[in-house]
């Protein structure tokens, strides 16, 4: 049996060094457990609770056993998986490898008065490998032929060696063998779990990655990895899919926030061009929101922010607001040019000396508002630390943009249509 012990800490540890520290207290604590857990090994490992892939082989050869395919697996893919950078835990759904089985009979038992513990010590008696030690002796001058290594080949690999396996033996020549109270069969370790994929056996692997890995890098690479086992190592015959990707819930995710994103973007190019009712006056705030958005992506990489759910979220809601200040400066020229019948670059540098104050102030007061969440403590603050940052810088950027290049496209742009 396999037993998990899971360990949780606290937000912003240190997932390496924390993985140190439990490697270090279960070596102390090794000499405790069963001679038999430590022969089956126990290991210390980092993985992040979601999945990430449910991975299914089967094959389309009726003659092909469950056995098979599980060990198969076992044996020549799931290595393969778990030496992929990033990936946190690979097993295979339930326990298929191959064992011999030993179905006790309790009328049998009960008739011959056995119980359950002597057969099991029998077996581990009998059933062993083991080099007794030498023959001869080598002083590392003489040939190694006049050298022996003893080995006694004990280890049953045939249903019929255990079936011929002696319980008990008395003075008159009785022998009891465990096929007179017991079946045996070549089969697997357990039967507690069946996968199928469109009615046919398969082996279910599961996958979760390591904390601080990119998602989407690990599914690619295990998906390039399957393909080339498929040409390589697969038996004719033998398929694979994926039951479960995530991948495929984020692509559909960003694509739906992408394309509000575009939306968004349409939505206020037209809704500055009918209340300015000039084409010229409307490119000015439409090339803010490209300018702040691309100065964010720029502050994202800085930061190692990944493109995601959050700050494609706040990406979205950027756009709305970082028009804003480039629709006052645009306003404030027309009203210089329509009021005191000023040329662009005049009636812009008369404008920006009444609202450069203004602009300032409301670009640090918009900032404010979100920057407190990324100081938030526990689960909520790291879930919504890159969304706020990535608002605040959106909104920064865009009170530089109109600072500076907005009045710079009014004085290039604008038309002195004003009397």
């Amino acid at each position: 049996g396999t037993t998990l012990v899971q360990v949780f800490f606290k937000v912003g540890t240190d997932p390496d060094q924390a993985a140190v520290n439990v490697q270090n207290r279960v070596t102390t604590v090794l000499d405790e457990l069963p001679e038999e857990v430590i022969k089956a090994g126990v290991t210390t490992e980092k993985e992040v609770n979601s999945m990430l892939l449910y991975l299914n082989l089967f094959s389309k050869d009726s003659t092909v056993t469950e056995e098979f395919i599980y060990n198969f697996a076992d044996i020549n893919v799931l290595p393969e998986l778990k030496r992929i950078d990033g990936v946190g835990f690979a097993d295979i759904m339930g326990a298929r490898e191959y064992s011999m089985r030993v179905w006790l009979k309790p009328d049998r038992m009960l008739a011959y008065n056995i119980s359950t513990e002597e057969i099991i010590d029998q077996l581990r008696s009998q059933n062993i490998e083991a080099a007794p030690g030498v023959a001869g002796e080598n002083s590392g001058k003489a040939k190694a032929s006049k050298q022996y290594i003893l080995r006694y080949t004990g280890k049953f690999n045939q249903p019929q060696q255990y079936q011929d396996l002696v319980l008990r033996a008395d003075a008159d020549g009785n022998i009891l063998r465990l096929k007179d109270i017991a079946d045996v069969e070549f089969g697997t370790v357990s039967y507690d779990m069946v996968s199928k994929t469109d009615g046919k056996y398969s082996a279910s692997i599961m996958i979760k990655q390591r904390p601080g890995s990119n998602a989407r890098d690990i599914i690619n690479n295990i998906k390039a990895k399957m393909e080339n086992l498929q040409q390589n190592s697969f038996p004719p015959g033998m398929q694979y899919n994926f039951a479960y990707d995530v991948s495929r819930f984020l692509d559909a995710s960003i694509k739906e926030v992408l394309k509000t994103l575009i939306e968004a973007f349409l939505l206020v190019f037209i809704v500055v061009f009918v209340f300015l009712q000039d084409f010229r006056s409307t490119l000015i705030p439409a090339l803010a929101v490209p300018v702040a958005l691309i100065g964010t992506l720029a502050f994202m990489l800085l930061m190692g922010f990944s493109i995601n759910l959050l700050t494609l979220f706040a990406l979205v809601l950027a756009i709305g607001i970082v028009v804003d200040d480039a629709i006052v400066v645009v306003e404030a020229v027309h009203v210089k040019m329509t009021e005191e019948h000023l040329p662009p670059l005049q009636a812009t540098v008369a404008a920006m000396k009444e609202i450069t104050t203004p602009l300032i102030a409301i670009t640090l007061v918009m900032s404010a508002v979100f920057v407190p969440v990324a100081f938030l403590s526990g689960p909520v603050g790291v879930f919504y630390r890159q969304f706020s940052l990535t608002l605040a810088v959106s909104i920064l950027i865009s009170g530089i943009n109109a600072l500076s290049l907005t009045p710079a496209l009014c004085a290039l742009l604008l038309k002195h249509n004003h009397g």
